[in-house]
């Protein structure tokens, strides 16, 4: 007899879902999004989905070995750039 083997397609998580997957407020991964500092995101049929591997490579950019190192994930808020293009 031959093993079968079952592929399981990507899930997608919808924002609130991935916001608990990650620890984080359904707002603050939304600003994420808003500002461009988040997870890459897909948008099927107008919904936005993210994927789960996306949101585990997101997340281990702010992996650090000390409280020394700099912060790879930018905090939720406009970036300095779109500001000063907006004055």
């Amino acid at each position: 007899m031959s093993a079968t083997t079952t592929v399981i397609p990507p899930r997608y998580l919808c924002t609130p879902e991935a916001a608990r997957f990650l620890g984080l407020s359904y707002r603050t991964l939304e600003k994420h999004r808003c500002y461009g500092t988040g997870p890459t995101y897909l948008k099927l049929g107008g919904r936005v989905v993210y994927s789960i591997d996306d949101l585990r490579t997101w997340a281990s950019q702010g992996a650090q070995t000390s409280t020394a190192d700099p912060g790879r994930i930018l905090p939720a808020k406009p970036r300095s750039d779109t500001r000063a293009a907006t004055r």
